[in-house]
């Protein structure tokens, strides 16, 4: 790492300087950029979008598994590639310096700042130090520089895990679970709202606990009504809601509450009781059958999406074989899976019987074959429905516009297309029709104009 004092310049002279950002990571991670963000600009820093164009490049990693730590190296190459045009600086903020901060400082001399994660609020103090400006009085305000443009907001209520879970590093990455201050929540949603955006997505490790550890109690559904009492919010969607914790007033409060977006994003993992044993997880199969049953049948407007883990270690293929067969009996709509990944410093990593890579590479993609079917029928099944879409963007290849409903999270699940010659606006909701269903895109009519 470079000195602080390798370059020294007025105040004004340094908010002249140009800082582009790499996000990469979950939700979570790109809320914590757009908060570095905020202050940077609020300090007088323009941001760019072109990384030519920056002085400071800010490259925001990940580092949960080991594909998001290899892309999160690359970027971090190329920002370094910038420096022989106009970049003078490459910080590394988020998850990686968190977790291997030794190694990254060994390998990689030519980034001149580690950012670790309880740091982030210093950003613009850690630059300052780095042009030898003397370090201003730090912004207590709180705001958001969006990454892109669209009608939702990601809302970050929580940092860290207290779960556990053999397979996942993140509690040693971000320590144990902070519920994040209601009061300041609410400020940050009407700040979100007033901005634009009328789609508020919940995000944490896990958004069920929120609240246990400030006041004693789980406060997601209290939360929850405040936040629907802002007029100008259209949406509230929840992302990752672990099973143990969903009950009969959160279940009530989503199929009711005309804000609520019906759509439940619960990671299970695996339905085999050895395996969520081994991965320490809260529900046994039982347990997972009979909460999927219950919001099926007494909640059936609400959509569920869930992730699932293969070739976790001593998985046979009799476990593999009975988490197909799950997915064929309760064809859920939107599952997202993932291959295990071997990473250090969680109890997995040091477990026996670990699943060769092929066979991994097989499971996967069996299982991949299998939900693309049951999603088919499942989106078939929609033809001819009605529905209400956010529009996300303009897609230019396409000549369409694409857009999301409330059983469908941006990004990640099946979104909608529409062909129209009206001029629709980004971020609004329009009233539409279902007419096909191809290549994994619903295929939209707009039937009303006029815009919620």
């Amino acid at each position: 790492m470079r000195s602080y004092l390798e370059t020294k310049m007025t105040k004004e002279e340094l908010k002249k300087k140009k800082i582009s950002a790499i996000s990469l990571g979950c939700d979570k991670n790109k809320v914590d950029l757009q908060h570095m963000l905020f202050w940077l600009k609020e300090f007088g820093f323009e941001i760019v979008s072109d990384l030519d164009e920056a002085q400071i490049i800010i490259v925001n990693t990940c580092s949960f598994i080991t594909p998001a730590k290899q892309e999160s190296i690359d970027n971090i190459l190329l920002a370094i590639s910038k420096k022989s045009n106009n970049c003078e600086k490459v910080i590394v903020t988020g998850c990686l310096p968190q977790r291997n901060l030794i190694e990254l400082q060994d390998a990689l001399p030519e980034v001149d700042f580690f950012v670790q994660i309880k740091d982030n609020e210093k950003i613009v103090n850690i630059i300052e130090k780095m042009y030898g400006v003397v370090p201003s009085k730090l912004s207590s305000n709180l705001g958001r520089i969006s990454t892109f443009s669209s009608g939702y907001a990601h809302l970050k209520i929580a940092d860290g895990c207290n779960n556990g879970c053999s397979f996942c590093a993140i509690p040693r990455i971000r320590g144990r679970y902070r519920s994040v201050d209601m009061k300041v929540l609410l400020k940050e949603a009407r700040q979100l709202c007033d901005d634009g955006y009328c789609e508020i997505i919940l995000v944490a490790q896990d958004v069920t606990r929120y609240g246990f550890d400030l006041y004693g109690e789980y406060k997601l559904v209290e939360l929850i009504e405040k936040l629907s009492k802002i007029k100008k919010l259209k949406w509230i969607r929840l992302h990752y809601c672990y099973p143990e914790l969903i009950d009969e007033r959160l279940l009530e409060c989503i199929s009711k509450n005309e804000k609520v977006c019906k759509y439940l994003d619960i990671p299970l993992q695996h339905i085999d009781n050895e395996l969520l044993k081994s991965m320490n997880r809260r529900l046994d199969e039982q347990q997972t059958r009979e909460l999927i049953k219950n919001i099926k049948t007494n909640y059936p407007n609400i959509t569920i999406r869930s992730t699932f883990i293969v070739g976790y270690p001593s998985e046979s293929a009799k476990a593999f074989k009975k988490l197909c067969e799950f997915l064929k009996q309760n064809s859920l709509e939107n599952v997202g899976f993932f291959k295990y990944y071997k990473e250090e410093n969680t109890k997995a990593y040091f477990m026996k019987n670990q699943v060769r890579e092929f066979v991994k590479n097989i499971r996967l993609k069996k299982i991949q074959n299998i939900q693309n079917q049951i999603a088919m029928k499942n989106n078939s099944n929609r033809i001819g429905q009605e529905t209400e879409v956010m529009i996300d963007e303009f897609n230019q290849e396409c000549n369409a516009y694409i857009g999301h409903d409330q059983f469908n999270s941006p990004d990640v699940d099946f979104a909608i297309m529409i062909q129209t010659p009206l001029q629709l606006c980004i971020g609004q909701i329009y009233k539409i029709k279902i007419v096909s269903y191809i290549n994994n895109y619903f295929i939209g009519e707009i039937f009303d104009e006029s815009s919620k």
